[in-house]
């Protein structure tokens, strides 16, 4: 069984991934300077950070690279222009999602790349595609995640299946994802005790991503973490889409590990994040996003409602009924 927590002690077991330039892309369109990444990575390193995810690696063929900033793509060309060899013990992650990468051509061996970790993200029905997806990237000498997105949504038994195809795969950590933000800490001490015990059985390790609609994501990933999940999603700030991430602040103060240090976080908070806000760039809980997920449903009507500079949340929660 895995290693439960408590609020006193600390597990050597836990990791902390930054998704900050990965969900907190899908805010600004990855347009991060190379200036906010390097300073980002010097960050992540000082703070004891385990895992530093850089964007997404989409294909070209279908994102236009126009529109989108270079870490929307996230070449092994330009994270080398940024951490060089990275002799550190901080390791680089990038996702790909199932029907969105040419992963057969634009994920190589790992030898010659600076990514040490592929996140795979798969919903329930395109399970077989993502298993495809992991199997080439272990091939190519990666660490794997699964992270089986929007399971608000999705009937317990084909979760169920999903996690044993994922157990008899070589992929290394699957993740749970409360993508809509709606699950509440109950339903994900359910689920995680569900994930860890197919975790368990295989030899897996189990993740934890969660979005601050309902303003649980911190809590959601504490308890998450004291039922025995080992790695921990956060970003700076919460910068994240819609509603955003637990807060990379919120979970290096909670963690015991003596290796995790706050003020380098805090640091980059005031010096990068904060101007980022005062930009224009908008993420974090507000009532549409609350809204949202006390209704499992997509954010996108919430991103939208804020874009167009809507206040009328009354008229916006009545619409969201008549389409539930």
């Amino acid at each position: 069984m895995a290693p439960r927590g408590n609020l006193m002690d600390y597990r050597p077991d836990v990791a902390v991934l930054d998704c900050t330039m990965r969900d907190g892309g899908l805010v600004n369109d990855f347009f991060f300077t190379d200036e906010f990444v390097r300073k980002l990575y010097q960050a992540d390193l000082a703070a004891g950070v385990d895992y530093m995810e850089v964007g997404y690696r989409a294909s070209k063929d279908l994102f236009d690279p126009e529109k989108f900033g270079k870490w929307k793509f996230s070449t092994d060309e330009d994270i080398y222009s940024i951490v060089g060899d990275n002799n550190t013990d901080l390791k680089i992650s990038i996702m790909a999602d199932v029907g969105r990468c040419d992963f057969k051509r634009d994920i190589g061996e790992r030898s010659n790349s600076p990514v040490d970790l592929v996140r795979i993200a798969t919903y329930i029905n395109t399970m077989p595609a993502a298993i495809e997806m992991i199997e080439h990237c272990t091939k190519m000498g990666y660490e794997t995640t699964c992270n089986i997105m929007a399971i608000s949504k999705a009937k317990e038994s084909d979760i169920d299946a999903a996690l044993d195809m994922l157990g008899r795969s070589p992929v290394g950590t699957f993740y749970l994802v409360d993508s809509y933000g709606s699950l509440y800490p109950e339903q994900i001490r359910h689920m995680a005790l569900k994930y860890l015990d197919i975790a368990d059985k295989y030899g897996k390790r189990v993740g934890m991503h969660a979005h601050n609609n309902q303003q649980l994501a911190f809590a959601n990933t504490i308890d998450a973490c004291a039922e025995g999940v080992s790695l921990l999603d956060a970003s700076m700030n919460g910068m994240g889409r819609g509603s955003g991430n637990c807060m990379m602040e919120q979970i290096i103060s909670f963690l015991k590990n003596p290796k995790f240090k706050l003020d380098p976080v805090v640091k980059f908070v005031q010096n990068e994040m904060i101007p980022l806000r005062e930009s224009g760039l908008v993420w974090g809980y507000d009532t549409q996003h609350l809204l949202t997920g006390l209704l499992n449903v997509h954010p996108r009507a919430a991103i939208k409602y804020t874009k167009e500079g809507r206040k009328d949340c009354r008229n916006f929660y009545l619409e969201l009924l008549d389409d539930d």
